[in-house]
């Protein structure tokens, strides 16, 4: 008997991140934002290939993420957006 399991889509959570300098390095946006629980998790996470950069596959681990740009790794996307 063959068994089918159906992938059902998720919905994307936004979170949005205020960036207080002109960059802020991915592993460490992952870790402010609570989905890694620490620069070498983020580090880690981005090694497995499960973040994307404006919709590209991101492998460094440093990327220097600046306003305008969207993360999405685990369901989540991060909007960063300019200190006010």
């Amino acid at each position: 008997m063959l068994s089918l399991r159906l992938a059902l889509p998720t919905e994307m959570n936004t979170v949005d991140f205020e960036l207080k300098d002109e960059y802020v390095e991915l592993c460490n946006l992952l870790k402010l934002v609570g989905l890694a629980d620490s620069g070498g998790r983020g580090k880690q996470m981005v090694a497995e290939g499960l973040v994307k950069v404006d919709g590209q596959p991101e492998s460094r681990k440093t990327a220097k993420i600046r306003s305008g740009q969207v993360v999405t790794c685990q369901n989540v996307s991060i909007k960063v957006v300019a200190h006010a």
